[in-house]
């Protein structure tokens, strides 16, 4: 009393509570299947796998046109036009996904950041609450000391 803070009762803290949702599950419902699909692009063109994949097929591709036999030799050194042509067509297929992937994951992540704030705020709000609680019981008791003391 006296000016000072009052914990807010159980019923107000009830309400203060909502339940925490789940961004994931948001953001899963919210996916179309292009966009599936572009994040599906995003974690696998980003990974080793793929990388070796493209390694060994370039390795295998130049390997085989610079030191076959001249007459199955498909895209001849020096220029390797096909091999060149194939490479650049992956590439501007995949750049597009890939980016569209990536703000995909960027929101996701933007989703995540916002929930993990309503946590923090709410988790904040009720450690006060729950402090203020604690604070106004050692008052109590000091007053009930105090009197037990004074007969």
């Amino acid at each position: 009393m006296n000016g000072q803070h009052h914990p807010l009762s159980l019923d107000a803290i009830r309400k203060l509570r909502k339940p925490v949702r789940n961004v994931n599950d948001a953001h899963s419902e919210n996916m179309t299947r292009l966009g599936r699909f572009a994040v599906w692009i995003t974690k696998h063109i980003g990974s080793m796998g793929f990388f070796l994949i493209i390694l060994t097929w370039t390795v295998l591709w130049l390997t085989w046109n610079t030191l076959g036999p001249r007459h199955l030799r498909f895209d001849p050194y020096p220029a390797f036009v096909f091999w060149l042509f194939i490479s650049n067509m992956i590439q501007i297929f995949l750049m597009p996904l890939i980016m569209i992937g990536q703000n995909l994951q960027g929101r996701h992540t933007e989703m995540r950041a916002e929930a993990d704030y309503e946590v923090n705020t709410r988790a904040e709000r009720e450690i006060e609450t729950i402090l203020q609680h604690l604070e106004n019981q050692n008052d109590l008791i000091l007053k009930i000391l105090q009197r037990l003391e004074e007969k």
